[in-house]
């Protein structure tokens, strides 16, 4: 039981390095649906990102569509230096350029909460430590706080085991960060009242490789009302032929090179995969001789919800550490259950909603495929289990609440 309903309407500051559509994954729109929840409860909410930090790594042009605000204040701070401003911020772990704007914009805003999001280049650790009074929440969307990749993904080609830093970002093709070798992250990680991990798994990483502030875990969520029931899909079929779909950046470690030989092997339904990335091309150069394996590339979420309603299984083939697996939780949500690999955080997910499979390698894949293909009865419990819990675990009112009950004891532990 949570205790929101007792609380005051507070005022939240969201920093945040991207913010859609001015953002490449998973935690951007992690920050747009957390600050739209708290809005939809009363707060006030302000999003500040960094414009410059995107142009750096998307290489062309800004998005054209505005921000969609829907009641957020959303800032999107620039510089006249261009890419030059997130690249110092990179470098020397501070918010060289934008450090006043942030400070003024928090004093003019006074907020109670300050939630940092992922803050690499909008401020680095420097970042912090400012705010003030404001009670600061660090939300560790991914592992940066232990990686300088952000990703725990060793050489570019295997889940890290030990720390060979310099080396790994270097064969990442990035400059190393100076601030790393001085204490810096350690001295302001102090600041900050209230870690949150997004898994039992990733806190544990953040254990592992040395982060040793307390971390509560505290989920992904889906963003609206889930009713008791399923509601009947009257949308139709995206795609004729049976098929199992996943969704994800095309980069190496989401694996979906590993999956490819899969589908050479398995005529009876088709492979989609929905997403782009830098591998695309090497994808489908791999799949050229592979007729039942699609590449669909970018998909609107309102057409996305096609795919999985009337997908037989999701399949998440990921060789690296996520923080979470928000692709399972959005399979759940339309009743379809998934296969994923036994790594990372999936195990946890699967086993709290008994809404999937656990494969380890590629014959542990195909058998879960075939029989959630032939047996309808298993892939319908399943299903059922999947939505069920998407809704008692992993559903805005869920969540938020649970996120508000742990501002307000971090606020008395003050």
């Amino acid at each position: 039981m949570t205790r929101t309903t007792e609380m005051a309407s507070l005022r939240f500051c969201l920093l945040t390095t991207f913010y859609p559509p001015f953002n490449f994954g998973g935690d951007g729109i992690d920050v747009q649906r957390t600050a739209r929840a708290l809005v939809n409860r009363g707060h006030q909410v302000t999003v500040v990102h960094d414009v410059d930090a995107y142009q750096w790594l998307a290489g062309r042009r800004l998005p054209a569509q505005p921000v969609d605000q829907d009641g957020v204040e959303v800032i999107g701070l620039r510089s006249r230096l261009g890419v030059i401003s997130p690249f110092l911020t990179h470098q020397l772990g501070h918010p060289v350029v934008h450090g006043r704007s942030l400070d003024a914009l928090i004093r003019q805003r006074s907020p109670d909460v300050i939630v940092f999001g992922n803050v690499s280049l909008l401020g680095g650790p420097g970042l912090l430590t400012h705010g003030g009074d404001a009670l600061k929440v660090y939300v560790a969307h991914e592992h940066w706080l232990v990686c300088p990749t952000h990703v725990l993904w060793r050489f570019n080609r295997a889940p890290c085991d030990t720390r060979a830093c310099t080396r790994c970002v270097l064969t990442h093709r990035r400059p190393p960060q100076l601030w790393r070798y001085t204490g810096l992250l350690e001295r302001r990680s102090s600041g900050v009242d209230l870690f949150i991990a997004r898994s039992d798994f990733s806190r544990a990483k953040h254990r592992e490789f040395g982060f040793r502030e307390p971390m509560q875990v505290l989920p992904y969520f889906l963003p609206g009302t889930i009713p008791e029931k399923p509601e009947s899909s009257r949308a139709a079929r995206p795609h004729e032929r049976p098929y199992f779909l996943s969704v994800g950046r095309l980069t190496r470690m989401k694996g979906f090179d590993s999956v490819i030989p899969v589908f050479r092997r398995y005529p009876d339904a088709d492979w989609l995969i929905v997403g782009d990335g830098e591998e695309g091309a090497a994808l489908r150069e791999l799949a050229a001789d592979v007729p039942n394996v699609t590449f669909l590339g970018r998909v609107e979420n309102e057409d996305l919800w096609r795919y999985y309603e009337h997908a037989i299984a999701a399949i998440v083939p990921s060789t690296g550490y996520e923080t979470f697996g928000i692709v399972l939780i959005e399979a759940f949500r339309r009743h379809t259950p998934v296969i994923a690999r036994r790594l990372g955080p999936f195990p946890e997910i699967v086993e709290q909603s008994g809404g999937g499979v656990l494969f380890s390698d590629n014959q542990e894949l195909l058998a879960a495929m075939t029989r959630l293909q032939q047996d309808a009865q298993h892939r319908d419990l399943l299903a059922a289990r999947a939505y069920d819990a998407c809704r008692t675990r992993w559903s805005e009112d869920v969540v938020i609440g649970r996120f508000l009950d742990m501002i307000s004891d971090a606020q008395e532990n003050r």
